[in-house]
């Protein structure tokens, strides 16, 4: 079953959806699904949809949301911030623990992207509310980029001076506030508390964050994470084949790692 959600988060009403499970009498594990920079709760292919569903069909829950500034939530993109995002995913998290028909201690996070880095993050500080953890492509390299003055293509050294760049995604303005705030992240230390298994799913020709950041950064998790090499497949998981790898090696992460009642199995 599939409805809409609403919750306020920092002020901002956030609109998401929720997927529920038809037939269970019991508690339910459940996904939370952070999507990537400049997205939605839908993601790139509708590939958290899809992964919504296929996760429905298994007896595990799911919500995904619109950030605030993002799709169809409140507020303007152009105040984004990873910490204002990771704020929002605490208020996500704290939601589906409300939920009667979610079990609390079987909860799962993954993170596409720069949601990657949300979802890390947000795992590392409440490591205790989160049971696994899959990052698709994580931009765990966005400090670097920042510092160098880009964001994948994006040319942002006159950021400050400006107050804000634009992005060439559908004419949307990043603001200075993003810069500044990536730059007081301690990212790998905030997220490296994490202590449960990882997944780790990107492709060999991902431009915009090198499989070497993302094998470098895994130092930061001592063992506890496992990437997995989409072959072919760029940062967006762009060819049918990719994303079928993808969706079901995800889906079979969070059934292992979070169980099924058993009458889905």
């Amino acid at each position: 079953m599939q409805t809409t959600v609403e919750m306020v988060s920092n002020g901002l009403t956030l609109r998401g959806m929720l997927h529920k499970p038809e037939h269970t009498e019991h508690p339910v594990p459940a996904v939370l699904m952070l999507h990537g920079f400049s997205n939605n709760k839908m993601e790139t292919g509708w590939m958290f949809v899809a992964l919504s569903r296929m996760l429905e069909r298994r007896g595990i829950a799911s919500l995904r949301f619109d950030f605030g500034g993002s799709g169809e939530s409140d507020g303007d993109f152009m105040d984004m911030t990873i910490s204002g995002e990771v704020s929002d995913a605490k208020r996500i998290l704290e939601y589906a623990k409300s939920l009667e028909f979610v079990d609390p201690e079987r909860i799962g996070v993954l993170g596409m992207s720069l949601g990657g880095v949300v979802a890390g993050i947000l795992a590392g500080k409440h490591t205790q509310d989160v049971q696994s953890l899959c990052l698709w492509a994580p931009a765990f390299v966005a400090s670097e980029h920042v510092r160098s003055g880009r964001v994948g293509e994006m040319d942002i050294t006159n950021i400050k001076e400006e107050g804000y760049v634009q992005i060439g995604f559908g004419g949307l303005r990043l603001g200075s506030g993003f810069v500044e705030d990536v730059l007081q992240l301690d990212i790998a230390g905030l997220a490296s508390g994490y202590d449960k298994p990882i997944l780790i799913l990107q492709g060999d020709r991902d431009t915009a964050v090198p499989l070497s950041s993302t094998r470098q950064f895994m130092e930061h998790y001592g063992g506890k994470a496992k990437l997995e090499i989409v072959e072919g497949a760029g940062h967006m998981f762009e060819r049918f084949e990719h994303r079928t790898m993808v969706l079901e090696r995800t889906a079979r992460f969070m059934i292992e790692q979070l169980g099924l009642m058993q009458e889905y199995e």
